[in-house]
């Protein structure tokens, strides 16, 4: 009789990737949740749940993604500012026209990774996001997954 063992990853052994990804006409949706794949690791066989063994994601392009349907207006994002009556609320549109564009992918990815984890918060310094086409982490040598062709889905070109 054979029995069948399972395989744990030990945080000495992982080796991490780094991979870029242009968000270019990207779903936020989409684009967010391959990230967050990636960031955890579930995207290799040997996944363990309580080992960092996720890549680090570097994303170029990330003020210029794409909303479908008309999340652009109504999608809002809540905030408080501690004060009594201190709600604030802002659309997508507005966060994507305004300062730092990179926050809705950001908030997009953060909010898939697992609630209140230290392990989460460790998992999502591993991703950078970078507005415009270039990046400074060229000593990585970072490989380049061709999001938008792995579904039609993917891209949105309005």
């Amino acid at each position: 009789m054979t029995t069948k063992t399972t395989t744990y990853l030990k945080a000495a052994s992982v080796e991490k990737k780094w991979i870029v990804v242009d968000a270019r006409d990207a779903v936020v949706g989409r684009l967010a949740t391959f990230i967050a794949m990636r960031l955890r690791g579930k995207h290799r066989p040997d996944y363990t749940p309580n080992v960092d063994c996720g890549d680090h994601v570097v994303v170029i392009n990330a003020d210029k993604v794409k909303f479908t349907g008309r999340k652009l207006d109504q999608k809002t994002y809540y905030w408080h500012t501690g004060h009594p009556g201190g709600v604030k609320e802002r659309t997508a549109g507005k966060i994507l026209d305004g300062r730092f564009p990179e926050r809705v992918l950001e908030k997009a990815v953060e909010r898939m990774l697992p609630k209140e984890s230290p392990l989460a918060r460790k998992q999502l310094t591993h991703l950078k996001l970078y507005n415009g086409g270039d990046h400074p982490h060229e000593a990585q040598n970072p490989q380049p997954v061709d999001f938008l062709s792995m579904n039609s889905k993917n891209s949105r070109s309005q």
